[in-house]
């Protein structure tokens, strides 16, 4: 059987804000598999385990540049070490310099960007001379260009930690405005259910069926019928949808107005969202160098007592 350490514990935990003792059982279950074992606490906790995406674990700002016509913008992610560091004036400057870069240049990757020209110097001489300067590690996670269909809105939130670019065909400013806040509140992953990832529906459709399995058989110990088996795929297929709903922006509650979607107001004011761009600052990084001190405390603490 793996070894279920106290990171691992507290990993699974900033992942799902899962009880500690709920985290370490999930990890025992699935063998130590972290991936399986969030899995297993939402199947067990449902929406309580979900999973923390303003958790981020690695430092930086996004960059976001506009056309003064709003026909074109690019969206940018630079990294760093510490949060100090993502205050400097300097590394603010690049991070917007890149974004325009992007715009005006559209390369293909961040290993043509950092060929690019840039004061002087290429992106990459200029982005090795900052971290002479600042005495961090610096680096260039990802970038997105867009040319609008309508009109392009950018929002950015929390120092420059979340920032997002919508494409907003018909309405007016404030509507596109209010629709980038609603991305960088709700955090949505599509735009429709046709952009949702098939790995990701059929994920949740695996942990409706456990649940609903689990219901079952809860049901059958307790001497109770269980539900036909039309009833629960229908159940199954239930909660697909509503996961849908949640992670698309079209499906979503409008945050200043929870009675109607996001559909619905566009339908209402005659216009459509044609693509938008969120980034969140280490969103999907796994942990920074930095945390090795506190994981190594929680280690110790753990092993203290036993």
């Amino acid at each position: 059987m793996a070894e279920i350490t106290a990171s691992m514990v507290k990993e699974l935990r900033e992942k799902t804000d899962a009880p500690m003792m709920e985290c370490k059982k999930a990890l025992t279950e699935a063998g130590g598999d972290l991936g399986r074992a969030e899995e297993i606490l939402r199947v067990k906790l449902g929406s309580k385990a979900t999973k923390a995406a303003s958790r981020v674990t690695a430092e930086g700002v996004v960059g976001i540049w506009l056309a003064d016509d709003a026909k074109l913008g690019a969206i940018v992610e630079v990294n760093c070490e510490t949060d100090f560091v993502a205050r400097n004036d300097d590394f603010l400057a690049f991070a917007r310099d890149l974004a325009e870069l992007v715009a005006r240049h559209d390369p293909a990757d961040t290993t043509a960007l950092a060929a690019l020209p840039l004061g002087g110097a290429t992106v990459e001489q200029t982005r090795t001379a900052l971290i002479g300067r600042i005495g961090e590690n610096l680096s260039v996670r990802r970038f997105a260009r867009l040319a609008a269909e309508g009109r392009l809105t950018r929002y950015v939130h929390g120092g420059s930690k979340i920032g997002v670019l919508v494409d907003v065909v018909g309405g007016d400013e404030a509507l596109a405005r209010d629709l980038a806040m609603h991305v960088a509140a709700s955090k949505p992953k599509a735009l429709s259910k046709e952009g949702v990832p098939a790995a990701d529906v059929e994920r949740e459709r695996s942990i409706a069926r456990e649940k609903a399995a689990e219901e079952q058989a809860k049901a059958q110990a307790e001497g109770r019928p269980g539900k036909p088996p039309e009833i629960v795929e229908k159940m199954v297929e239930g909660s697909v949808q509503k996961f849908l709903k949640e992670v698309t922006l079209l499906g979503q509650p409008f945050v200043k107005d929870d009675k109607q979607t996001v559909e619905q107001l566009l339908k209402a004011r005659g216009a459509r969202v044609a693509r938008f761009v969120l980034y969140v600052v280490g969103e999907g990084i796994e942990k920074r160098q930095s945390d090795f001190a506190a994981e190594v405390a929680a280690q110790a603490a753990a092993a203290a007592a036993r």
